[in-house]
């Protein structure tokens, strides 16, 4: 339904959800800024001046457009008489100019309200660890820059962002404390988008950059971002977790059949020796001629993706080890990124039991209009899977304005940073190179990139939920929280995580803070 009022970047229905939906009022945006302790100390520092700001502007505006609507058929006023007065009263109100604008300061009051939680947790740690009340002082204060260096780069305002960014270089240390450190993430990636900033009305030609499908096949070129992957896999249980849970719903899908197939949606990233696949070769093989279950003849496996060279080998390296344990394994390799791929490319049989497999990819395709993703999940859905396992970050990184992003961000990764800080030593080299050749990456990617250079879009689970039902999917509940629970034991993944089951999703978390989430889905 086209909204006349709303610009083109919101004249899709997400967007309008998120607009519309909003609750403007001033009580309520009121009640939200003066809700935390911690706010005093972030409205008084004079790099926040914005924060006064919003409120001087709310309220001024707020009585005006009340003065307005309450002036009958005063000049611009809303005509209560006439059967056409409503009509003439939005174009009088400049109604999507007021939609917009308190929109936007809505969502700047939402991002104040997450610095100010952050700033309480940051704080709450250091109390807890007995540091002195100076270092609290001082979280708060590299929070605020952050704050006012955001809202300073949103501005275009270069002179003031410089000088915000030249004092974070030096109190955002890369061995610091684990906000320190993600905060160094953060102070690359505003560098970086004011560095892309050009004085208003001068023309800029986009270079035009090679096609990819994921962040690793921007990071391809460096070895030290390949192993600081690596590294992320063995450590962290983000992407463990998804193979874990995807597999169990894979195997259930496949209980019975003699031949299967898996899509897999672009091989983990490229990840070397396709870990996820041998363990499902180890459980195939391990169901094989038990009393009453039919063994696995063969099993097929198709690799999708642009890092074919890396593909070719992951498949060499599995058909080895599927011989090795008696299963017959078919390996296939599509060279294209998910936008052109068509169900042509994926051979397919009449006998086989079909899976599609999707571990952090799909967010890739979530553009500013959904035209990109829905034509993915249309070719998937030609394909007729019986399931499609989807497993994704639960995070709002996607949103339409910056700001709002980028607290969205800090907060996700402050979790992520955090959790590494229970996990390894203070100076461990192999931290250092996760955060700042994985984690940053994803983050400036976040944080410095638009239109189709940014490809770290996630989203939160509920707005999955509704991408997939408009595209004709229904969800398969997960009923794995015993295993995925006994998984974290076994693997005695760092204290602070949890697993919660959400609508018939798993998600995975660091302190409550959701991390990844994994669905199912059926045509």
């Amino acid at each position: 339904m086209s909204h006349g009022f709303l610009p083109n970047e919101f004249q899709n229905s997400d967007k309008i959800d998120e607009v519309i939906g909003l609750d403007l009022t001033l009580s309520a945006m009121g009640m939200t800024f003066c809700s935390h302790r911690f706010m005093p100390l972030i409205l008084d520092n004079d790099d926040n001046n914005w924060s006064r700001r919003f409120f001087e502007e709310e309220n001024r505006d707020n009585k005006r457009l009340k003065g307005t609507i309450n002036g009958g058929n005063s000049d611009g006023g809303m005509s209560r008489n006439g059967s056409n007065g409503s009509l003439s009263s939005l174009s009088s109100l400049h109604f999507r100019d007021h939609i917009l604008t308190y929109s936007k300061r809505y969502l700047a009051a939402e991002a104040v309200e997450e610095a100010a939680a952050a700033a309480a947790a940051m704080a709450a740690g250091y109390e807890e660890n007995g540091v002195q009340e100076d270092e609290t002082a001082y979280g708060m204060r590299l929070v605020q820059l952050l704050i006012a260096c955001a809202e300073a780069v949103a501005c275009r305002d270069k002179s003031h962002a410089s000088a915000l960014l030249s004092e974070l270089r030096t109190n955002a240390l890369v061995f610091g404390s684990s906000f320190q450190r993600v905060a160094s993430c953060f102070v690359q990636g505003l560098a970086d988008r004011l560095a892309s900033v050009q004085p208003p009305g001068t023309a800029v030609g986009r270079v035009q950059l090679p096609p990819v499908m994921n962040i690793m096949d921007i990071m391809s070129d460096s070895d030290k971002k390949q192993e600081a992957f690596r590294l992320v896999y063995e450590i962290c249980p983000h992407i463990k977790f998804g193979h874990f849970v995807a597999n169990l719903a894979i195997l259930e899908a496949f209980e019975g059949e003699s031949l299967v197939h898996v899509v897999d949606l672009g091989m983990t990233l490229g990840l070397p020796q396709g870990h996820q696949w041998r363990h499902l070769i180890q459980s195939l093989a391990a169901t094989r001629g038990g009393a009453g279950k039919p063994h696995c003849i063969r099993l097929r496996i198709t690799a999708v993706g642009l890092c074919v060279d890396r593909f070719d080998v992951i498949g060499k390296d599995l058909k080895t080890y599927a011989k090795s344990m008696g299963i017959n394994l078919e390996f296939n390799i599509v060279e294209s990124n998910l936008e052109n791929l068509k169900p042509e490319n994926i051979k397919v049989s009449d006998d086989e039991v079909l899976v599609v497999n999707s571990i952090l990819q799909l967010h890739c395709v979530v553009k500013e209009s959904r035209g990109a993703l829905n034509s993915v999940l249309q070719m998937i859905h030609e394909l007729s899977p019986k399931l499609l396992v989807l497993v994704e970050q639960d995070s709002s990184h996607n949103g339409p304005f910056f700001l709002g992003r980028f607290m969205e961000a800090l907060h996700y990764y402050s979790a992520i940073f955090d959790s590494l800080d229970a996990m390894l030593p203070k100076y461990d080299t192999r931290r250092a190179k996760m955060e700042q050749f994985y984690f940053a990456e994803e983050i400036k990617n976040i944080v410095s990139c638009e239109g189709a250079d940014r490809v770290e879009r996630h989203e939160r689970v509920d707005q999955w939920r509704r991408r997939m039902s408009r595209a004709g999917f229904q969800a398969t509940p997960l009923r794995l929280m015993s295993q995925a629970k006994q998984w974290l034991g076994n693997n005695k993944v760092c204290e602070g995580y949890t697993v919660v089951e959400d609508k018939g999703c798993l998600v995975l978390g660091w302190n409550a803070k959701p991390i990844v989430a994994v669905s199912c889905w059926k045509c």
